[in-house]
């Protein structure tokens, strides 16, 4: 088990807050346990067929052709499927007994409302975490994150978020939304096993790397992160959307292999409580890989040289208002470790839009009507923003990629 300490400033609050309203900021202590535990648990379906395909004889190029037709096709009607291709679909297909439809589809209209937001608070977020040597040295050593890469693995990120979220999608087999939810599981446990084998990474000390519990922080990064956060932005989700959010996100850890029901929090408070703990716990040793990945985000958002004219002050809005999501979404204490830009113009056109979304919020809920053109909206915003960066460029979630060092 991975040892995790609380520290005594944390518990000092947490104590100071207890006494005065009751709350407690900490998780029980059996998910303590549980989240500890997890750090050492990783996918062990998904590592079977990925060490047999992508790892063994057939290698990457034909195991993706595999994996491609299967998804096509159906897996039952691949000859010569291996075995541990059959029981890795069976398991993503399976339906879990806790599963709401219903929850899930309101789940899936509030990443629709919240949109290129919820991307961008989601990245803020996640570049807090890089203190942790556990959550930067995968990111540093697959390369996805650092450097002239990071703007290309958001938008494939973005690329699954505007998937799963359509309408329907993450329920409806053979939807593109599933297809990529399948191929990001198979790229994390490819990933997994390469760095758990290279010499920057401490076992002893982090576990597994992609653990579940990491994987799972990332599903509260999608739900009640931004659930409280984008508040601030005039997004106002009702305590039911946020239960509603936050049993989608689980569905899509069931999809992308993170399966930690003993510690998935059943209320918004149990995330809240999660989170804390996850800073509580923190252990700041990333050193200059940290520094790395998040130093490099932002400004990849800068366009090139050869970039003019309105293209040019496009790419520019979009860099300044991701250095206002970072100024907003992260903890001042941890962004004063690193170079970023400033963020204040971009934090000024954030806050000075509010109070107009914080209006068509408030609209939405008295017309259905409204509702539905404030999710199409955002989302059409969303997909014309992702396609223009995107380019010609292509999204793999390659599986095979190699370690950059």
């Amino acid at each position: 088990m991975v040892e995790l300490a609380v520290s005594p400033a944390h518990r000092r609050l947490r104590d100071r807050l207890h006494r005065v309203t009751r709350f407690d900021l900490l998780p029980t202590p059996a998910v303590q346990r549980a989240f500890a535990d997890h750090h050492t648990t990783g996918d062990p379906v998904a590592e079977r067929f990925v060490a047999e395909t992508y790892h063994g004889e057939l290698g990457p190029e034909r195991s993706r052709e595999l994996l491609d037709e299967a998804l096509r096709v159906g897996v039952d009607n691949v000859p010569g499927a291996p075995e541990s291709m059959r029981a890795l679909f069976a398991e993503f297909e399976s339906v879990p007994d806790w599963l709401e439809p219903d929850l899930v589809e309101r789940g899936a209209a509030v990443w629709r409302r919240w949109a290129y937001s919820l991307g961008a608070v989601g990245n803020a977020g996640t570049m807090d975490t890089y203190t942790e040597a556990s959550l930067a040295v995968p990111l540093s050593l697959s390369g996805g994150y650092a450097g002239a890469s990071a703007l290309h693995r958001y938008l494939e990120t973005s690329r699954w978020w505007l998937e799963v979220c359509r309408p329907g999608a993450v329920l409806t087999p053979g939807s593109t939304a599933r297809e990529l939810s399948l191929k990001v599981r198979v790229m994390h446990v490819s990933v997994r096993a390469r760095v758990a084998e290279h010499p920057e990474w401490n076992t002893a000390e982090h576990g597994l790397p992609i653990s579940q519990s990491e994987m799972m922080l990332t599903l509260l990064g999608g739900s009640v992160g931004p659930a409280l956060g984008l508040f601030s932005l005039g997004f106002l989700t009702s305590p039911a959307e946020m239960r509603a959010v936050l049993h989608f996100n689980r569905y899509l850890g069931h999809l992308v292999g993170c399966q930690v029901d003993d510690m998935y929090p059943a209320t918004v408070a149990d995330g809240v409580r999660l989170l804390y703990f996850f800073d509580a716990t923190r252990k700041h040793d990333s050193g200059p890989l940290g520094a790395e990945l998040v130093e490099g985000f932002v400004p990849s958002f800068a366009p090139d040289d050869s970039v003019r004219g309105p293209a040019r002050l496009r790419a520019n809005y979009h860099l300044l208002l991701q250095a206002g999501y970072t100024r907003l979404f992260m903890l001042p204490w941890n962004r004063r470790r690193y170079r970023l830009p400033s963020g204040l113009p971009g934090l000024a056109v954030l806050i000075g839009r509010a109070p107009l979304v914080a209006v068509v919020e408030l609209a939405r809920r008295l017309s259905p009507a409204i509702d539905r053109r404030w999710q199409d909206g955002q989302v059409r915003r969303w997909r014309r923003w992702h396609a223009w960066h995107l380019g010609h460029r292509e999204e793999r979630f390659d599986a095979g990629k190699q370690l950059r060092r």
